[in-house]
């Protein structure tokens, strides 16, 4: 893995030895609360592969720069949908990040936040079980019966509900933010997305592009949820670019 990005660092060497420290670094939150989002997408805008799924569009670096990002954040913001269609389910992370996250006084694993207006939550994937702390993010329009539900499923406290006919985005981050999780990974899809984007809720984009033409399907960010961007850096590793993007406040 080679970096392009900076000027003053092009040229160096993320190697699997020094690799993990580097790429922490890189990748490191700044001090307070921020929301960064991860996604992949061809080279033309499509966020998902042949199979209809964005995880046929990663790879071995991309998957490297995935592991580093969850162990820094304090929460993975994802839609419910997004969680059914990719499998999201429990995974024991690498060792070294387990540890270092316990050293840190944290969970071995950052804990899902899963966003959905509906209620509609994968039950059945042991995301739910054990100490896994997962969390829902929801709105009064999932009517009282799903919400009893969801509380049921994830514990009393395990429900954020924001909004009324939507989730309040700003509301839920300031929610998770008071429980100590003010480090954000956002994973998506493209709709949870345009409504970070619209609600004035994203401080940083990590985009890897695949070296693949997808024909435009299920682009990034639907049209309309423009805002612009300023180079951090850029990685290169197995004609993949992995870069990362600060929304420019000027």
């Amino acid at each position: 893995m080679r970096l392009l990005l900076p000027p003053a660092r092009a040229g160096e060497t993320v190697g699997p030895d020094a690799g993990e420290a580097v790429l922490r670094e890189l990748y490191a939150y700044p001090t307070g609360r921020w929301l960064r989002a991860n996604m992949v997408s061809t080279l033309d805008g499509a966020t998902t592969g042949p199979d209809g799924l964005s995880g046929s569009l990663s790879s071995g670096p991309d998957r490297r720069v995935f592991a580093v990002l969850r162990t820094l954040a304090d929460v993975v913001l994802v839609g419910a949908g997004t969680a059914r269609a990719e499998g999201y389910g429990p995974a024991a992370p690498p060792p070294v990040f387990a540890a270092r996250r316990a050293a840190e006084g944290r969970r071995p694993a950052a804990p899902f936040a899963l966003v959905t207006r509906s209620g509609d939550v994968p039950a059945d994937t042991g995301l739910f079980g054990g100490d896994l702390g997962t969390l829902v993010v929801t709105c009064a329009a999932a009517g009282a019966s799903s919400l009893a539900r969801l509380r049921d499923l994830a514990g009393a406290d395990g429900v954020v509900a924001a909004g009324e006919e939507s989730v309040d985005i700003p509301v839920a981050l300031d929610v998770l933010a008071e429980r100590g999780l003010r480090h954000v990974l956002c994973e998506g899809g493209p709709s949870l997305l345009a409504a970070v984007v619209a609600a004035g809720g994203l401080d940083e984009l990590c985009l890897t592009w695949a070296p693949v033409l997808g024909g435009g399907a299920a682009p990034l960010v639907p049209p309309g949820a423009g805002v612009r961007l300023r180079a951090a850096h850029l990685l290169h590793d197995e004609d993949a670019l992995i870069g990362r993007w600060l929304v420019d406040s000027s």
